[in-house]
């Protein structure tokens, strides 16, 4: 028998059901959009790839995936104390942030069904494969005697509002970094089988390639919209939403380093190689990439992992929440200007090897 003591206790708001984690600047974000806007946008000058990429949703490949086999039933007991803690944080932060994307996806879909069915169709596709996720995440939660009350989320999450270019922007660059992520853990497992610590990560070389596919569509609608792509504040704002992606993802994953140690892998050399992949593909269709190859470039994300382990120990502490507070600012402050630093970082410009071969 597991030792209750190495099992780390969740907050329910029911049995079995999880108090969904609080909401911070770095945890997955919900969004909606202007409809409006979106509805009357042209796509005619990228229609045939769009076509072509909806035909791709259409024959949904990962249709038969998504079924769990005989070695998940079993327990999951024997995955305890810090493991098992990060290994429900991975989980719940994943279903959350494909439950996200399902629910913009669906209004989307919804909202532009009789003025635009391009788009909703497209979106009406994605948001299946999104639900599809969310759903596999949420029973493998139950593999640890929890789940997610999704409904609850819905109605209890914060919605970021955003223009339809930004949403674009945002959502390009998640799902193309999460098929960076789930591919490069999913090649590192293959190599080491017994590094596998659960088995949804042999699901993952098709599951990587849904985002793909969605992260095609959003770069086919881009290019249908140049004012998206071709001026200055394009530039600016393509590496406003490059740098926030790689922080965000750098910042929470070094916190939870053990997760993917526990996986056999070094949890830096694992950020490098998702943020440089995800870099290099932004650059097929943003005008501007960043370097993330200049040395102060990690150096900076390096001392805001400092500061943000200072500002966890502050909050963990007993007193007075105006004293914490106050103590807080130079970390908050030293993470502002670190970040600002690293948006001044002389970007590399892709414009000119748009359309080639690499």
């Amino acid at each position: 028998m597991v030792d209750s003591l190495k099992k780390p206790s969740f907050e329910e708001l029911r049995p079995g059901i999880k108090v969904p984690a609080k909401e911070t600047i770095l945890t997955p974000r919900f969004y909606t959009t202007d409809f409006e806007e979106m509805a009357q946008m042209d796509l005619s000058l990228n229609e045939d790839e769009l076509q072509a990429l909806l035909e791709e949703f259409r024959i949904d490949y990962n249709r038969h995936h998504f079924v769990r086999d005989a070695e998940f039933e079993q327990s999951w007991d024997h995955i305890d104390g810090e493991t098992r803690k990060m290994f429900v944080e991975f989980l719940e932060r994943s279903c959350t942030a494909e439950f996200s994307g399902f629910l913009l996806y669906k209004e989307l879909s919804r909202k532009l069904k009789d003025r635009h069915p391009l788009l909703a169709e497209g979106f009406g596709l994605m948001a299946r494969d999104e639900a599809r996720h969310a759903g596999f995440l949420n029973k493998a939660l139950s593999d640890f005697n929890l789940s997610l009350d999704l409904g609850f989320l819905t109605k209890s999450r914060k919605y970021t509002f955003f223009k339809p270019k930004f949403i674009f922007y945002a959502t390009y660059l998640s799902e193309k970094i999460g098929y960076w992520r789930y591919i490069t853990i999913f090649h590192h497992l293959d190599q080491h089988p017994e590094d596998r610590l659960y088995p949804i990560f042999k699901f993952f070389d098709n599951w990587c390639q849904d985002e793909n596919r969605h992260g095609d569509f959003f770069d086919a609608v881009m290019r249908a919209q140049p004012q998206f792509l071709n001026d200055w504040r394009a530039k600016l704002w393509c590496r406003f939403f490059l740098l926030s992606v790689f922080a965000t993802m750098y910042l929470n994953d070094i916190q939870r380093s053990g997760f993917y140690e526990s996986l056999g892998l070094n949890t830096r050399e694992f950020e490098y190689e998702v943020i440089e992949k995800t870099n290099e593909t932004a650059g097929r269709v943003f005008p501007v990439i960043l370097n993330v190859q200049h040395p102060d470039f990690y150096k900076r994300l390096e001392i805001c992992v400092e500061n943000n382990q200072k500002l966890s120990n502050i909050a963990a502490q007993q007193g007075s929440k105006i004293v914490k507070t106050l103590r807080k600012v130079p970390y908050y402050v030293s993470n502002g200007w670190q970040l600002l630093r690293l948006y001044t970082i002389a970007p590399i410009d892709m414009v000119s090897s748009h359309g080639k071969v690499r």
